[in-house]
C-alpha cells in the first residue's frame, strides 16, 4: 500500500539532484512511491539518472516522452503527480532536486497529516549548511522553532499536500501562461478553507537555484536578472 508520493522535477544540476535523490530513498519512511522527472535535461543528466533509477529502484519519466513543451514544465509535473497520488487516495509531497532531507523528514511530515488540524500544506523550513534559515523563508528567521500555521505563501522546496486538499482542487485549472506555481496554489489551500503550515522544527538544507544558476543574479545583479526577467519572460509566478 502507498502512503505517500513523493517527486522530484530536475532540470541538470546533476551531482546535485543526486545528493537529493540518495537522502530520499536512505529515508526512515518505506511506504511511499517516488517519481524524478527529467525535464529535458542533457544527456549527461538524462545517462546518469537512468543508472541511478536502475540501480535504486525509483521511477524516472523524461518529459520529453510526455510532451513537446520546452522546459520548464512544472505545470505537467503538478499535474501529473496529482493524478498518480489522487488515483492512490495519498499526499504529494514535493522534493526540489537543490533540497537535502534528513533521514527522519518525510515521516516527520507525514505524521503531521494526522497531527494538525484540517492541513492543506505543510512545507519544511529550509537553511543553508549551517542550520541558517535561508530563502525562500528569510520571513521566517524570528519564528519560534516548532510548526505552526502561516498565511505566507509555501515553497514548493519540500513540501507536502495533502490528499484532501488535492482533491478539492484540479491543477488542471492552473493558469499555463505561468511557470512556477507555489504562490498561487499556497493561496489557493487557503481559499479552499484548509491551514498551511511551516514546520521550523524539520529544516532541511537549501542549495538555491543550483539547477537554476542564472536566478543568482536576483541577490548578485538585480537590475539585470529583472531586466531579463521582463524581456526573456522568465519566472513568471
Amino acid at each position: 500500500m502507498v502512503k505517500l508520493h513523493i517527486i522530484t522535477p530536475v532540470k541538470d544540476s546533476v551531482s546535485t539532484a543526486l545528493h537529493t535523490i540518495e537522502q530520499v530513498m536512505n529515508s526512515d519512511e518505506k511506504g511511499f512511491k517516488y517519481t524524478v522527472y527529467n525535464d529535458y535535461s542533457t544527456d549527461e543528466t538524462k545517462n546518469a539518472l537512468i543508472k541511478d533509477a536502475a540501480e535504486k529502484g525509483y521511477s524516472l519519466l523524461h518529459l520529453e516522452d510526455l510532451t513537446n513543451h520546452p522546459s520548464p514544465n512544472y505545470l505537467l509535473v503538478l499535474q501529473h503527480a496529482q493524478q498518480q497520488a489522487l488515483k492512490d487516495k495519498c499526499p504529494l509531497l514535493i522534493i526540489e532536486s537543490d533540497v537535502l532531507v534528513t533521514k527522519t523528514t518525510i515521516s516527520q511530515l507525514l505524521k503531521l497529516t494526522n497531527d494538525l488540524k484540517k492541513p492543506g500544506m505543510i512545507a519544511s523550513v529550509t537553511t543553508d549548511a549551517a542550520g541558517n534559515v535561508n530563502f525562500p523563508y528569510l520571513y521566517a528567521t524570528s519564528y519560534p522553532s516548532a510548526t505552526g500555521a502561516t498565511r505566507k505563501r509555501l515553497s514548493f522546496c519540500c513540501t507536502l499536500l495533502t490528499n484532501e486538499f488535492l482533491s478539492s482542487y484540479n491543477f488542471g485549472n492552473l493558469n499555463p501562461e505561468k511557470n512556477w506555481y507555489d504562490v498561487f496554489i499556497s493561496r489557493q489551500s487557503i481559499a479552499e478553507g484548509f491551514t498551511n503550515y511551516l514546520a521550523m522544527d524539520i529544516p532541511v538544507v537549501h542549495l538555491p537555484h543550483s539547477s537554476r544558476p542564472w536566478k543568482l543574479e536576483k541577490y548578485t545583479n538585480p537590475l539585470r536578472y529583472y531586466w531579463k526577467k521582463i524581456t526573456k519572460r522568465r519566472d513568471k509566478i
